[in-house]
């Protein structure tokens, strides 16, 4: 039996409302704020491969992530793909563009089968003004994608593919493990983690088993397990 539109439309809000308090920009909000948050959404459906906006694209909204993953990135001068980051479920992302830009600053695409909100730049600055602490969750958003792009531009300084991995490998240690072995799981493909690097995959592969070779790290499938920390930030110098 078929659903009246109503009852279809209420299952809907319903969904969107559970996808905000997942994710961490609204997590904490009362019933009747983030009722008005749902209302400003539109639930879209993404396939591998499809583009959710691209660089100079005007601007709709910002965007989170209800299940599945998305690569955002820029193509450098060279046509090289350069990830920027990638967003996984219940993650936000592009609030940038609540602000005075009016166009998205990169790509952004589908990784897996994705189901995204999102959050309608216009309804939203009009819910702003009646709810102004909104305004200080989405600084505080940006502020945590200001301090991974940072993060990047770290890894990058480095000219050699091994100590940029080595750096980006360190990072990953839980703060529940200040010490000893961790594991570091790839939930993405070698090809994007290469992107992100800036290398080819090729190249990560040899540095992987380069690191395999010299006791630093196993690597099992997505699973690298790093043995020797002191031995990988030997190549930061």
């Amino acid at each position: 039996m078929s659903l009246s539109p109503s009852a279809t439309e209420e299952y809907r809000q319903a969904a969107i409302v559970e996808a905000l308090r997942q994710c961490r920009l609204f997590a904490d909000l009362d019933d009747g704020a983030i009722r008005k948050v749902a209302y400003t959404c539109v639930l879209k459906s993404y396939q591998k491969g499809d583009y959710l906006f691209r660089e100079g694209e005007r601007a709709a909204g910002f965007y989170v992530i209800k299940s599945g993953s998305v690569n955002v990135h820029r193509v450098t001068p060279d046509g090289k793909e350069q990830v920027l980051c990638v967003f996984r479920a219940p993650e936000s992302f592009a609030e940038v563009t609540l602000t005075t830009i009016d166009t998205y600053p990169a790509d952004a695409v589908a990784l897996e089968p994705s189901q995204i909100l999102l959050i309608q730049k216009r309804e939203f600055r009009s819910l702003i003004e009646s709810q102004p602490d909104l305004v200080l969750r989405m600084l505080t958003s940006m502020s945590f994608h200001l301090k991974y792009l940072v993060q990047l531009i770290e890894d990058l300084k480095f000219k050699q593919i091994e100590a940029r991995l080595s750096h980006w490998l360190t990072r990953q240690r839980p703060p529940s493990q200040p010490s000893g072995r961790f594991e570091v799981r790839l939930d993405t493909s070698k090809r994007v983690l290469a992107s992100q690097l800036g290398v080819t995959s090729e190249t990560l592969s040899r540095t992987l088993a380069k690191f395999r070779d010299e006791g630093l790290i196993t690597v099992e499938g997505p699973r690298i397990t790093i043995l020797d920390s002191d031995g990988l930030l030997a190549y930061l110098g």
